[in-house]
């Protein structure tokens, strides 16, 4: 049993339909308002601000009918959970696996999702990472226009089915983080608005009006989304979360929002002894973020480097348009695995301006890196793969690169065995206009890429959904068993030899030949070879002792030397290097 609660501090009267009975809710303190009585589990109701139309709760925990039904009460804390003996491992002896609920099981939901653990623990993944899941409109869509953030979508299986996954992965030893999304929500079915100043007009984002978290009531604004990230944690038993966009957080207040979220979750994780990490995306290169509150920084455990995608991604594609514009060489790669950036600093021709700031802490387990993400692929406009856009040798060295960094590796769905499914972006707004600004804005976006308005998927249609569902029965063809393979034998590489899970940035050494095109990057006595080049290379005194993997038989060792063809790599143990 429990009474419904809203907090509407410039609201005269409020009312509930609760089960088709009208209520008059009370005003308490603070702009809060309740019911007198209290109600079970499974009621369906709404609200209706000064005699307004019928609107769902803002902390909705269900929504059965969709973003403009009633809400359901639910008591999270009901589930059996069989975890009680879980604990995560530590991020940086993590590999994680970014997965969409709707395409990465036939069934599109979280009960679908559980059969695939397996996969992931073979694998040798230990933290699955799961984009938004909270309540959008329609029934398929990327996640990143959720309107109510309390509540697991619908069509995925609801708040029971969220906990039923996150327990099987338990139960797997798999931890789970979520995907959350504090910067800005969806165009259809946001109601905030309506129930007090959620948005301020000091501020914009790429998605319309800023988040309100300095200005005029922006304590009870920030409590929302700080209680939202607790509730995941603590009622949904999440090992973390995946911060989207920080950078179009804006606060100006002397605790910033993230600041106050990492003292939060750290005295949750005190209270409960469950270990929690917090990963930031942010488009700043700003190491605030990922320094620790007593050095002055925000406290976030860790961030993305796109920097790090985008330096590989040049070398192996020589794609050079838009931001790539700003990467290509060899020195790119350097810096970033010397840093965690590439652009500290420097001038940025894509932004026309400098870039960025050099990490105080020269730690890779701040940093999550990837080859691909959603991002990555489906702002592709046809959301081509890297398995599109590669051959398997190249895919052998992209995924040698990141998985013997000195970094956090993440790995995007089906990645592993080189699917050639799309990951397009797709949504199902209900109404017309929405659906055609969205048409019209996609094609307008890669209209300077030089993409045609047909040559662009329609996100509204289904089909567009359904290219990118994975396909499992790939994995019996040769090619990609071949490919996971060697994914399997680096992620056991991996955990094998601990230069290859120490984060220390401080021992990293590399060598290259922008010409002849090959790299070489050190980890104490393990060193990565690969070679881009059209003909074979010998390297001579490369020191090796030890050939450990290789991405073909055609690489070879003569005494300390290597000699490497084409589109290959090699990891082998060499000699300690003799330091004065």
């Amino acid at each position: 049993m429990k009474q419904l609660t809203v907090w509407a501090p410039l609201a005269k009267h409020i009312a509930a339909e609760v089960d088709g009975e009208t209520v008059s809710l009370e005003a308490v303190a603070g702009g809060w308002w309740k019911t007198p009585q209290m109600y079970p589990a499974g009621t369906r109701y709404s609200f209706m601000l000064d005699g307004g139309e019928k609107t769902p709760d803002p902390r909705s925990l269900s929504q059965p009918q969709g973003v403009h039904g009633p809400s359901e009460l639910v008591l999270p804390q009901s589930f059996a959970w069989t975890d009680s003996q879980w604990q995560a491992p530590p991020l940086a002896s993590a590999v994680l696996y970014e997965a969409h609920i709707g395409t990465f099981s036939e069934e599109g939901t979280f009960d679908g999702a559980i059969k695939h653990l397996p996969h992931l623990k073979e694998l040798g993944v230990t933290h699955l990472e799961l984009l938004p899941i909270v309540e959008f409109p329609g029934v398929r869509g990327w996640g990143y226009d959720g309107v109510d953030l309390y509540a697991p979508h619908h069509a995925y299986g609801g708040p029971h089915g969220l906990q039923r996954l996150v327990d099987a992965c338990h139960r797997e030893g798999l931890a789970v983080l979520l995907d959350v999304v504090y910067n800005h929500l969806g165009p259809s079915g946001n109601y905030l608005e309506r129930f007090g100043p959620y948005f301020t007009e000091r501020f914009h984002t790429p998605w319309g009006k800023a988040i309100n978290f300095d200005d005029q009531y922006s304590d009870e604004v920030r409590r929302f989304f700080i209680d939202n990230a607790l509730m995941w944690l603590r009622d949904y038993h999440f090992d973390g979360l995946r911060l989207d966009a920080v950078h179009a957080i804006f606060d100006m207040s002397a605790t910033h929002f993230l600041s106050e979220l990492a003292s939060e979750v750290a005295a949750l994780s005190a209270n409960l002894g469950r270990h929690f990490v917090l990963i930031a995306e942010s488009d700043l290169n700003d190491p605030r973020v990922i320094t620790p509150q007593e050095a002055g920084g925000y406290g976030i455990d860790a961030q993305w480097s796109d920097d790090f995608h985008h330096a590989l991604h040049t070398i192996l594609t020589e794609e050079r348009e838009g931001y790539y514009a700003d990467f290509g060489t060899y020195r790119d790669l350097e810096q970033v695995l010397k840093t965690g950036y590439a652009y500290h600093g420097q001038y940025a021709p894509s932004r026309k301006r400098r870039h960025g700031r050099r990490p105080m802490e020269a730690n890779g387990s701040r940093f999550v890196v990837c080859t691909q993400n959603h991002d990555q692929i489906g702002n592709r406009a046809d959301g081509t793969r890297t398995s599109h856009l590669l051959e398997i040798d190249r895919l052998k060295i992209a995924a040698a690169v990141l998985l013997c960094s000195p970094f956090v590796p993440m790995l995007f769905q089906g990645e592993e065995w080189g699917t050639r499914r799309y990951f397009q972006y797709f949504t199902d707004h209900q109404e017309p206009e929405l659906a055609e600004a969205v048409r019209r804005g996609r094609q307008r976006e890669f209209k300077a890429f030089g993409w045609k308005p047909d040559q662009v998927p329609d996100p509204q249609a289904e089909d567009t959904y359904r290219r990118s569902r994975l396909d499992w029965t790939e994995l019996s063809l040769e090619h990609h068993q071949e490919l996971l393979d060697w994914y399997r034998a680096l992620i056991q590489l991996r955990r094998s030899e601990h230069q290859l899970s120490n984060p220390s940035l401080a021992t990293i050494e590399v060598h290259f030949d922008e010409r002849d095109k090959w790299f070489c990057f050190r980890r104490e006595s393990i060193a990565v070879f690969f070679h881009l080049g059209v003909h074979t290379v010998e390297l001579p005194q490369a020191g090796i002792e030890e050939l450990l993997l290789t991405s073909t038989d055609a690489v070879c060792r003569s005494g300390e030397n290597l000699t490497l063809p084409p589109d290959t790599v090699a990891i082998a143990r060499i000699k300690p290097l003799h330091r004065e």
